[in-house]
């Protein structure tokens, strides 16, 4: 199965005094990228969810939150400095702005800013034993992550659907640009015989080996057999990855690059308005796939 580096779970969950809600969310990046924000005061925990998400996880940023509260509080509080500086200094900027338009607001009470997130901790009495709530919170992000990962693998399935489709379509211009050859031949050889002509009424002593040699370079240059024949053994590439288990991502972005590379070359060496149009429709699609190949694990 093929997953979509895009997802999203959210859950809560309670033990004894504690509360907690998770937040866990990841978007395309071309590595891995695991960002957490859990209690620090939780011995080991943090540790053993990076670990967790590393293990079956490839690519990705990934971050992953963690609200945990007491109802009935046994340990302590402290500031969190970090956080009470940014809401400081955001302070600080609004009250600037509303100076500039003249406005008056009501300065906020130590209070108020206690009640920003992240500014006030709750930490842990010391010597308090945080094992129980370090297995309950494991256990419960067991379905957290699970439902994280059924969602990216739902979106890869999706993915997967849409760049077979994309794939049947190249296919198809394939077969058309097999059709439009055999109208292309007769109509280069028609200009080439109108061109030795030409040649021919105009020139004497004309070196017929040189013509020959010149005739035959000419057709090498303008034969895109090698093209059609690589486009499809791209093609059959690549619906085996998508068929395929695992982290395929990267392949199919070096694959992509390959497939508008022979695209790039069929468009060159077309000569030919019909087989033109073809290829730079081909371009088009190989273009819509590789932005589709970017959200792939």
């Amino acid at each position: 199965m093929v997953n979509s580096m895009t997802g999203f779970a959210a859950g809560t969950g309670a033990l004894d005094a504690f509360v907690w809600a998770w937040d866990m969310r990841s978007v395309n990046g071309r590595g891995q990228d695991i960002r957490l924000r859990v209690p620090d005061w939780v011995s080991g925990l943090e540790a053993a969810l990076k670990k967790k998400i590393a293990a079956e996880t490839t690519r990705g940023t990934i971050n992953l939150t963690l609200r945990l509260n007491r109802e009935k509080s046994a340990g302590s509080m402290a500031i969190n400095q970090e956080a009470l500086d940014r809401v400081l200094a955001s302070l600080d900027v609004i009250q600037h702005a509303a100076d500039d338009r003249g406005l008056a607001l009501v300065p906020p009470s130590s209070i108020d800013v206690l009640g920003f997130r992240g500014v006030a901790e709750e930490v842990a009495d010391e010597g308090e034993d945080t094992d129980p709530i370090k297995a309950a919170l494991l256990a419960d992000f067991e379905a957290v992550f699970m439902q994280f990962q059924k969602m990216r693998a739902n979106e890869g399935t999706m993915l997967v659907e849409t760049l077979s489709g994309q794939l049947d379509q190249i296919q198809g211009l394939l077969e058309g640009a097999a059709q439009i050859l055999a109208d292309r031949s007769a109509a280069v050889a028609d200009n080439l015989r109108a061109n030795i002509a030409k040649i021919m009424e105009n020139a004497e002593g004309v070196d017929e080996q040189r013509l020959t040699q010149e005739l035959a370079i000419l057709a090498v240059k303008s034969d895109i057999t090698e093209e059609i024949d690589r486009l499809d053994a791209h093609i059959k590439a690549a619906r085996k990855m998508l068929t395929g288990n695992g982290a395929v991502g990267r392949q199919l972005d070096f694959l992509m690059q390959e497939f508008n590379r022979e695209a790039n070359t069929l468009c060159s060496k077309s000569n030919f308005s019909d087989l033109t149009n073809l290829g730079l429709e081909m371009k088009t699609l190989i273009d819509q796939m590789r932005e589709q190949v970017q959200n792939l694990e």
